[in-house]
């Protein structure tokens, strides 16, 4: 149960590194970010067994995708990524 705890972490990790590449204006390779926004999708899944967390994933995924389409508010992808970056650092303690 504990590796799959850290699994999930890391994507929540990869998955801020991507918002956080995205707000220092660095040029993100499109797969990445369907990557990334893919597998918080799917990991937002756990919504449905009553993990309320998992609302972060959801908007996290949405905010992913629409930065591929449209330039996005630098706020606006701030906050998404810290909440993945401390998600991501509490699963490893």
């Amino acid at each position: 149960m504990n590796i799959i705890v850290k699994i999930l972490g890391c994507i929540d990790l990869a998955a801020a590194l991507a918002l956080l590449l995205l707000v220092f204006g660095m040029h993100v390779m499109p797969q990445y970010l369907l990557f990334c926004a893919g597998l918080l999708f799917l990991k937002s899944l756990f919504i449905l067994s009553g993990d309320i967390l998992s609302a972060i994933d959801l908007v996290s995924s949405i905010i992913l995708i629409l930065s591929l389409f449209f330039m996005l508010p630098v706020a606006l992808l701030w906050i998404p990524a810290f909440l993945l970056l401390s998600k991501g650092v509490v699963s490893f303690l």
